[in-house]
């Protein structure tokens, strides 16, 4: 099985050179500890490995945490550390006293903004990273650049990227960007994802909200993949699933904790006063999407009723995955008012709100940008806008509106 190597790589070692611990967050399967792992053999300074996966050391990091660090003296690699909160307080304790870079590397299979009080134990303390599954850039050896409207750097990064048509780009998509799938460790996609969902996801459902109703929940996740790019809406989900509003909101803060989905926030000010508040709702891998919702063969997909809703799944989560892979928080956010004006994405970044609108079409109209305009009002400068498409190389309606291939993302 080929290792596929990770653009946050140079990021962990050179974090690990300041920071006495790091916590690498995000779904499983997506390839922390391989990374991490082939990390330490890099460093070759004997870092120990330890994961409390295993029922036996967990115990021990639960019950008796100082004897745990004892027998597993840093530098050390704890695997699925959101097991044994009670740890964090004795690694304050070490990294205080000792102040020694790199003493502990963490891995946790839930986002840590959302776990329950780590923040508290070791803020200040703990440089802080999450890994999504594969970006395209990584699964085809492109060099890491978070996504960018500037022309020059766009023109210069084109001559190195090979161009992808429509059906290999939904063949990608559609295959997923799991790490298992797309080295070929697990050959059968069905059968990777069915075991995803009963193996991991149904086991750490419990461990976070005690006991659950599995059909229920599969039911509850499939209905949430089939309404992926859509405004999220608790009461049709609710139906779909049959359970209440409440359980619904927990689960969905459930799929986000875990790393599976992630909400896209709308842009508003005190100046856009008649935006929507309502967040919009993404899977880090849509695969996954594919799978829930049955299209069977990326060529289903492409033609399908779902393909505009997946192509923009697609393109977000590969925006995002660029930004994080750089260690960078990506100022992302979408625009829709009660008057139905809609921007598909807009990008924060150096004070200017950078307007994107995603299509499924190769030759997209200049009268798409024109809805750019309503974020005019916005306290910050209107930066330069594009329309990402399925269009074959980089192009321009004008200085301001670029159209830019989604494979280049």
């Amino acid at each position: 099985m080929e290792y596929i190597s990770r653009h946050m790589e140079d990021r962990i070692l050179e974090l690990s050179r300041s920071f006495s611990a790091i916590l690498l967050t995000g779904p499983r399967q997506a390839g922390k500890t391989t990374m991490l792992q082939k990390l330490a053999q890099k460093e070759n300074i004997g870092r120990q490995y330890v994961t409390l996966d295993d029922l036996a050391d967990r115990d021990m990091a639960k019950n008796d945490p100082a004897l745990f660090l004892q027998l597993h003296k840093p530098p050390v690699l704890i695997d699925e550390v959101q097991y044994a909160p009670e740890l964090f307080t004795y690694i304050k304790i070490h990294i205080d006293r000792y102040h020694n870079p790199g003493d502990f590397w963490m891995t946790g299979s839930q986002i840590f903004r959302l776990m329950r009080g780590i923040q508290e134990s070791l803020a200040g303390r703990v440089a802080l990273l999450h890994m999504s599954p594969l970006s395209q850039r990584e699964i085809t050896g492109a060099p890491c650049m978070p996504f960018t409207t500037n022309m020059e750097r766009l023109l210069a990064e084109q001559a190195q990227l090979q161009s992808v048509s429509a059906p290999e780009l939904f063949h990608r998509l559609w295959k997923g960007s799991m790490p298992g799938l797309v080295s070929g460790q697990t050959p059968d996609r069905n059968i990777f994802y069915s075991s995803y969902l009963s193996t991991y996801m149904e086991r750490d459902v419990r461990e976070l909200s005690g006991s659950v109703d599995a059909l229920k929940f599969n039911r509850f996740v499939t209905a949430v993949a089939a309404r992926c790019s859509q405004l999220l809406n608790y009461h049709a989900l609710a139906e779909d699933a049959d359970i209440d509003i409440q359980t619904a909101k927990m689960w969905i803060n459930i799929l986000e904790t875990l790393g599976i989905i992630f909400l896209l926030h709308p842009y508003s000010n005190n100046v856009l006063k008649r935006t929507l508040k309502t967040p919009k709702l993404y899977f880090y891998d849509t695969g996954l999407v594919c799978y829930l919702t049955r299209w069977s063969s990326p060529e289903v997909a492409e033609s399908g009723a779902m393909n505009g809703a997946l192509l923009e799944n697609f393109t977000i989560s590969e925006i995002v995955k660029g930004y994080q892979n750089a260690g960078l928080e990506p100022y992302l956010y979408f625009y829709r008012d009660r008057d139905t004006k809609e921007i598909d994405a807009i990008l924060e970044a150096d004070g200017k709100l950078y307007p994107l609108e995603i299509k499924k079409t190769a030759m997209p109209d200049k009268r798409l940008t024109r809805v750019f305009g309503v974020i005019d009002k916005s306290p910050l400068r209107l930066g330069t806008g594009a329309i990402l498409c399925m269009a074959d190389k980089l192009s321009a309606f004008d200085s301001d509106h670029l159209i830019i291939p989604i494979w280049m993302i």
